[in-house]
This record gives structure tokens, C-alpha cells and sequence, in this order.
């Protein structure tokens, strides 16, 4: 990844977290954990999912099969992480964020692929600033865990951005795909900054908050 990639996932994120969202985070980071190891599982099947989807694109393939390692492996140090800690585990169903942003994709292709990759940048890209801030808030094990991840977490961004990049061509083709990305962080900011009815790891500000 070049180095002008490496230093720019965080820019397409439209807002940064509520400061809302942190305070209450820092309070429940126990299920805070509990979400984080499903986020990491859920990272590891989309990036298996790409390769089944578009098998074709070799390199593609090659990149999101790496990638699906080391969210493999992040789940495992969440996993021992909570171990440690004596979080239980817990069933918990899945947030609006990931299933919201993605009803807004493309439906056909090749549309569909770049929406798709520009949907996993902005994921990961909140997945690295979240990281970014729980580690001022959280407590020191987990702290110091959250700061190592977030520089995974931005490459796993500029990763995407640059699968999402692959197939530009022109001037034209470059004025639509930042348009694209920016009608995508538009609704991606929208996920984060509203009130959401449950508190995940990338949720809006948690209805419980409103009455504090």
C-alpha cells in the first residue's frame, strides 16, 4: 500500500464519533467486547465473501484472503482478551450500521463490486477511529489493545480503497468513484451520528443516552 493510502482512510469519514457513544462505551465495555468479537468474525466472512462473489479477480482474492487471517486472529485476541477479563460470552444479534449502509449499495455490476469495496473502506475506517478514541476512555488491558488494532484496522481501509480503485481508468472514472464514496460516507455519517436502539460497536448514539 502506497503512502499516500496509508495516511488516508481515516479522511473519508464525514463525522467522528459522538462523544456520547465513547462515554457510554467506556461504561459498558464489557458488551462492548462481546460486539467486538462478532464485528471480527463478521470482517473475516465478508472478506470470504468477496473472494467467492469475484473469484475471477485474482489479486483481489489474494489480498482479502490475508486479510481474513488476521481478522481470524484479532477474534482470537478478543476471545483470550475477555477470557482474561471474565466477560461471559453472549448472543447478541446483529446492529443496523453494516445491514443499513449496505441497502444502499449498487445492485449490479460492476457498480456492485466498487460499492462493496468502498462500504468495507468506511467500515474499517470507523472501526480504526473508534479504536482511537475507546483507547483514552477504557480500561488499561483493553486500552492498550484498542491502540495496537487501529493501526490494522487503517490498513484494512486503505486496502479496500484501493481494491475499490483497481479498475479507474480516466479522469471521468476517478470524479465518479470520489462522488460515489461520498454519498456512501454521507449515509455511513448519518448511522453514526442518530439515535440507534441498540449499543454495538458501530452504532449511533445509544437511546439510553437521550435521558442523560
Amino acid at each position: 500500500m502506497s503512502d499516500v493510502a496509508a495516511a488516508e482512510p481515516l479522511g473519508i469519514l464525514r463525522v467522528a464519533t459522538p462523544r456520547a457513544w465513547a462515554e457510554y462505551a467506556a461504561r459498558e465495555w464489557r458488551l462492548l467486547l462481546v460486539d467486538h468479537a462478532n464485528c471480527e468474525k463478521k470482517a473475516a466472512s465478508t472478506a470470504l465473501a468477496f473472494m467467492f462473489a469475484y473469484p475471477e479477480d485474482r489479486a483481489l482474492c489474494m489480498t482479502l484472503a490475508r486479510l481474513a487471517r488476521e481478522e481470524l486472529r484479532h477474534y482470537e485476541q478478543v476471545q483470550k482478551l475477555m477470557t482474561r477479563l471474565d466477560v461471559p460470552l453472549q448472543r447478541m444479534g446483529p446492529g443496523r450500521y453494516a445491514g443499513a449502509l449496505r441497502a444502499r449499495l449498487a445492485t449490479g455490476e460492476p457498480a456492485r463490486k466498487r460499492d462493496l469495496l468502498l462500504a468495507g473502506a468506511l467500515i474499517e475506517a470507523r472501526s480504526c477511529e473508534r479504536f482511537e478514541a475507546l483507547a483514552l476512555l477504557l480500561p488499561g488491558p483493553v486500552a492498550a489493545f484498542y491502540a495496537g488494532l487501529a493501526e490494522s484496522e487503517r490498513r484494512h481501509a486503505g486496502l479496500y480503497l484501493e481494491l475499490a480503485r483497481t479498475d479507474l481508468t480516466g479522469d471521468s472514472d476517478a470524479a465518479a468513484f470520489a462522488h460515489r464514496l461520498a454519498e456512501l460516507a454521507a449515509v455511513e455519517a448519518q448511522l453514526i451520528l442518530s439515535p440507534d436502539p441498540q449499543f454495538r460497536f458501530h452504532s449511533g448514539v445509544p437511546l439510553a443516552m437521550q435521558a442523560v
